[in-house]
């Protein structure tokens, strides 16, 4: 059922492979002439300063390429003022490759309230203000100015979010497609390694990039549409404004039984309900630019539609007019086999930073650098997240051979290896080897969540495989500890009571990151999450595996602010969760809208997408868009800290609930005047008492008293030796988007370092790690 694609390590090698493997890639003239090359075949313009690591998209691809046997060269972070450090390689033979980095740009630069951020994980001593805005057009138009004839290909998770004409929430307005911004000629997207390495090959080859506009995972501008393509006009599969219920041509069923027991003995016979318009030689044509930049409800729609086609078997390519030129979006890119992902991270990355960065720290590197990636991709859906519409739904597995030999090269090559590994994951902790049951129903299904609003029959949720990997792992030699830092997602996690048992005895360091994101159910249907029950259910299992194994363990919940949906009164009943469980959380962060997922649909249109979008009688949504109010709800999950009581007080007796101010156990807030019992510092917020100083507090471990006075405990804010405290700040690491929303963070780790990535925190200034619009470092972001 499956499409036939060429694995991407059987091309014939392009004839530079003569000069071997370099030991990093070169990033001047001179390392190109101890090479012995006179110019590059392809060069990588990237955001993020060159590490040499399987977590760095531009290392990623790099390698690939090389590979292949081109001469890539990589330009880090230029100076970007003039086109001189664009020339500092020559003119590229094929193609310039431009990427923002591991994160889309503005998101690196900016906070949830659109301030500056003074810092960069990905720049060496964390400097910031070494990318621009907007780095992909920016970049793209110094290489035009550098070499007007060479071509330029964009990819990485900014261009890969920002393909169709999309919300942005810095300018607040839609803006157009970044490829026809950019005025680039081909655009990749998602896991870009099969559409680049045929890229490559094919202008290698003597084609016209131009030429080029029949490559899954790719969009480029045309002037008509090819012959040979049917058009539907989206409004056909689900018109705006009109009632009606349309067939779900990809819906799968299955043969009803009498009873239960007949049921059984039955095979399951999938039927499936084929489009009448084959994905092959149909397109779908989205709203235009111009109609989606002033109607918001039609954005919801054109959204949805787009979400609904995402399918690399069976959904359609999209077309969108951008004035008089078409935007072509071909089909997503077929998912990498485990063969395939084995022969990426075999790569011989150096694992390192590149030697011209000398002793600086890069926050990044420092906190994956014996992190390793088992997979790709995510079937959670989470609305605020951006890595399903990155990485698709299916899962990309790499073979558990693969993975141990990582760890032994990790062992063997990354400095002062002390024998931990900091995390074994991916966008996930539990999705490894998991996914549909039957390739025919995979193949043709549409659901933007495999396991949203309950987890799908077809669904294997077996975690045999993943157990199989931690034992073995463990038994690497010089492999002293394995933690897992990547969030667990939970609702799987209780399917399998001996997965969540060896993760509690075996790989938790005191604190386990999972992520409610919220308490209220009408929240949690938008975020597509499950509700507190299965939350409740996991930790009375982690709690009794946690006995067992004769340890002080702690959960420790990630929650999402200002979600829209979300209104005051969720919000308040959320806090009052947090008391009544003894929760206090700081650095929290409100919701953060990234492009393309469905969370910003939601915020821009203040509708919900999830459902069929009409113009009439549709379901008009609360979303906090004020300062205020989005202040107010980040208050709220910060119930504890005084400098937000004023706040909070105003708000319950606007509400109505000024019953919940006092100094009754049932109350969320002291009475006024309450301050007045700090001491200058609890005031002023700092030393020891600065809200950045608790990252959080756990039940049973008092930390920040809610009545205002001073904390108990040692002086200088350390965990007690019992663990009785967690007041460790979190840092950002270095894989999206979960690539956008944004939550709140909740811990570090047991010594006050950084947490590990994937694990979704954000750092002092609340910057969040990487693109899972929450800040989840990315891993590998393929694409140039």
């Amino acid at each position: 059922m499956h499409t036939k694609v060429t694995p991407i390590d059987s091309y014939p090698k392009y004839w530079a492979e003569c000069y071997g493997t370099a030991p990093f890639l070169p990033t001047s003239r001179k390392e190109m002439d101890a090479l012995g090359w006179d110019s590059c075949d392809i060069i990588i313009v990237t955001g993020d300063a060159y590490v040499d690591h399987p977590s760095f998209g531009m290392a990623v691809i790099g390698r690939l390429l090389e590979s292949q046997g081109f001469r890539v060269g990589i330009i880090a972070q230029p100076k970007w003022d003039n086109k001189e450090d664009f020339m500092a390689l020559g003119k590229p033979n094929l193609y310039f490759g431009i990427t923002s980095g591991n994160m889309d740009s503005m998101i690196n630069r900016y906070t949830a309230d659109r301030k500056l951020r003074k810092d960069d994980a990905y720049t060496p001593n964390n400097e910031g203000g070494k990318r621009p805005d907007r780095a992909v057009l920016v970049y793209s138009q110094r290489c035009r100015e550098a070499y007007k004839e060479a071509p330029i290909v964009l990819g990485g998770i900014e261009a890969s979010l920002r393909r169709l004409a999309h919300y942005d929430y810095w300018s607040d307005k839609v803006r157009r497609s970044v490829l026809m911004d950019a005025k680039a000629d081909i655009l990749l997207f998602g896991n870009a390694e099969r559409a680049l390495v045929e890229v490559s090959h094919r202008i290698a080859n003597g084609e016209d990039i131009k030429s080029l506009t029949d490559i899954a995972g790719t969009a480029v501008m045309i002037k008509d549409i090819p012959e040979r393509y049917q058009e539907i006009d989206s409004s056909r599969i689900e018109k705006p404004g009109r009632p009606m219920v349309m067939q779900n041509p990809y819906a799968t069923e299955e043969t009803c039984a009498s009873n239960k027991e007949e049921k059984e003995k039955q095979p399951q016979v999938i039927h499936v309900r084929p489009s009448r318009h084959d994905a092959e030689n149909t397109v779908v044509r989205l709203p235009s630019y111009e109609k989606l930049a002033n109607d918001r409800i039609l954005y919801a729609h054109a959204s949805r539609v787009m979400h609904l086609e995402t399918n690399p078997y069976s959904g359609r390519a999209l077309v969108q007019k951008h004035a008089d030129r078409e935007l072509w979006i071909n089909r997503a890119p077929i998912p990498l086999s485990t063969e395939e992902m084995d022969f990426v991270f075999g790569l011989p990355f150096a694992r390192v930073p590149h030697p011209s960065y000398g002793k600086a720290k890069i926050p990044a590197y420092d906190m994956i650098k014996t992190s390793v990636n088992i997979m790709r991709g995510c079937f959670g859906g989470c609305s605020f997240c951006s890595i399903t519409e990155h990485e698709g739904r299916i899962i990309q597995n790499r073979s558990q051979e693969s993975i141990l030999n990582e760890l032994e090269d990790i062992r063997d090559k990354v400095p002062g290896f002390t024998g931990t590994i900091s995390d074994l994951g991916g966008p996930t902790a539990n999705m490894y080897r998991l996914g549909c049951s039957d390739t025919r129903a995979e193949a043709n299904c549409r659901r933007p969540s495999c396991i949203f609003p309950k987890i799908c029959e077809k669904l294997n949720t077996d975690h045999k495989h993943l157990i199989d990997l931690y034992r073995n792992a463990r038994n690497v030699k010089g492999i002293k500890k394995i933690m897992i830092a990547s969030g667990v997602r939970y609702d799987l996690a209780v399917e399998s009571p001996e997965y969540v048992r060896e993760l509690v005895t075996h790989h938790v360091g005191g604190y386990l990151k999972i992520a409610p994101e919220h308490t209220e159910k009408g929240t949690l249907d938008l975020m597509m999450k499950p509700g507190m029950g299965t939350y409740d259910r996991f930790k009375s299992m982690f709690e009794q595996y946690s006995q067992e194994a004769g340890k002080k363990q702690y959960l420790i919940p990630y929650f999402i602010s200002a979600h829209p949906g979300s209104t005051d009164d969720d919000m308040l009943n959320l806090a009052l969760w947090l008391k009544q469980n003894d929760y206090q959380c700081d650095q929290v962060q409100n919701f953060y809208p990234s492009p393309m997922c469905n969370a910003t649909a939601m915020y821009h249109s203040e509708t919900n997408p999830l459902k069929k979008v009409k113009y009439k009688g549709r379901e008009d949504l609360f979303v906090a868009k004020g300062e205020r109010q989005r202040r107010l709800h980040k208050a709220l999950l910060r119930y504890h800290d005084p400098l937000n009581w004023p706040l909070i007080r105003d708000a319950l007796t606007t509400m109505g609930k000024k019953y919940l101010i006092g100094n009754r156990p049932n109350c969320l807030v002291p009475e006024a005047g309450s301050e007045a019992e700090m001491t200058p510092a609890e005031r002023r917020g700092s030393g020891r008492h600065g809200s950045k100083r608790f990252a959080t507090k756990n039940p049973n471990q008092p930390d920040i008293r809610t009545d205002g006075k001073r904390p108990q405990g040692n002086r200088n804010g350390k965990p007690q030796p019992n663990g009785s405290r967690n007041s460790n700040t979190t840092k950002a690491g270095a894989t999206g988007n979960r690539g956008g929303s944004n939550n709140t963070s909740t811990s570090g780790n047991r010594n006050g370092k950084p947490a590990q990535p994937n694990s979704r925190p954000t750092n002092r200034n609340g910057k969040p790690g990487s693109q899972r619009p929450n800040g989840k470092p990315t891993r590998s972001r393929s694409g140039a």
